[in-house]
């Protein structure tokens, strides 16, 4: 029994080691899996067209999948630095504001919190919560081209991964077709998870876009991303993408009522799309405990940092999802996720 712990402590501290040390290569190698799998979705959604599935080869459609993401994305990079580095530049023009909320808590409430954030909060700078975002966002961009290339090769290994897995056991053709289908099931499984998940983010971020841009708070769009990538933290992200845009929104106007307000709607577009509306075309089979969430966050969190963070969750569900496939491992899916129900 000790024998046993040693040796799964061991392993525990070695893949510590090399996700700690490997992050280099391992990290652009899983959002070229998160790539691969994108495409993969938007091909099979342009296969239900008719025109494309006739007239366009597989692997044109991969291309045109590939391109559109990645013009989708860099459009997107590119507001979202600009939107960063411009909150980050003009942040003092919020000055006022802030003696205008503590000149209206110290009316209100009869408490003097001039002299605290005199001592406390001005110390703080808003670099210090933006640089964090940034250097993350930008450690994906710069590794960008090997992510491609690590694409690239996925893309051509899934061309002959099925004819090599066959060669490896083609004395028993029984034992190839079930791995084949719990492959497949796990591959779609994800797949599917990723498609719905991110969906409904991106709904949330523009409903969110939507309404921000009617109260007219500052960079809709920059709002509006953040919203869509902490939507994939359950718990944790929605309450976060709710509460920064009402801070924000409290800092601009100096009011607390459009504060109220925003983060009322923000929060009512978290909790229906959320609550309501992902549950229904997910299920409750693949989600995960709140618990195993906040480690998961804070595990990934101190190895990789805010890059580990936003990847915390896929990663989690992935490793929820592969383990269900197995009946030695299917424990642990239960475990991790929140019900204990696994299809």
């Amino acid at each position: 029994m000790l024998s046993r712990t040693a040796h799964f402590l061991i392993v525990i501290s070695l893949l510590v080691v090399i996700l700690y040390y490997g992050q280099s290569i391992i990290i652009p190698f899983i959002f070229a899996l998160l790539l691969w799998f994108t495409v993969r979705i938007l091909t099979a959604l342009a296969d239900k067209i008719s025109f494309f599935k006739n007239y366009f080869p597989k692997w044109v459609k991969k291309v045109i999948s590939t391109v559109i993401l990645i013009v989708v994305i860099t459009f997107f990079a590119q507001i979202v630095f600009s939107s960063i580095n411009t909150i980050a530049k003009s942040h003092q023009n919020y000055d006022e504001n802030i003696e205008l909320i503590i000149g209206k808590i110290n009316s209100q409430f009869g408490i003097d919190t001039k002299n605290w954030v005199d001592n406390n909060l001005k110390k703080i700078e808003i670099n210090q919560f933006i640089n964090p975002l940034l250097d993350a966002l930008s450690s994906i961009l710069g590794n960008a081209f090997m992510i491609m290339l690590f694409a690239i090769f996925i893309f051509i290994e899934e061309a002959n991964f099925q004819t090599k897995i066959k060669q490896l056991i083609e004395r028993r053709p029984q034992r190839f077709s079930k791995l084949n289908t719990t492959l497949s099931k796990i591959e779609w499984s994800i797949a599917r998870y990723l498609g719905i998940k991110t969906i409904v983010s991106l709904l949330t971020g523009i409903l969110s876009f939507i309404v921000l841009k009617i109260f007219g708070v500052h960079y809709a769009v920059f709002w509006a991303f953040l919203i869509f990538l902490l939507n994939f933290i359950p718990t944790i992200g929605s309450l976060l993408a709710t509460v920064f845009p009402a801070l924000f929104c409290l800092l601009q106007f100096g009011e607390f009522s459009q504060c109220i307000m925003v983060f009322f709607i923000v929060g009512c577009i978290q909790v229906l799309v959320g609550n309501f509306l992902e549950p229904k075309w997910m299920g409750n089979s693949m989600n995960i405990s709140p618990l195993i969430a906040i480690v998961a966050l804070v595990f990934w969190g101190v190895i990789w940092g805010t890059t580990g963070m936003i990847l915390s969750i896929p990663i989690t569900v992935i490793l929820i999802i592969v383990c269900s496939q197995f009946q030695s491992t299917k424990p642990i899916a239960m475990l991790l996720s929140e019900k204990g129900k696994i299809k």
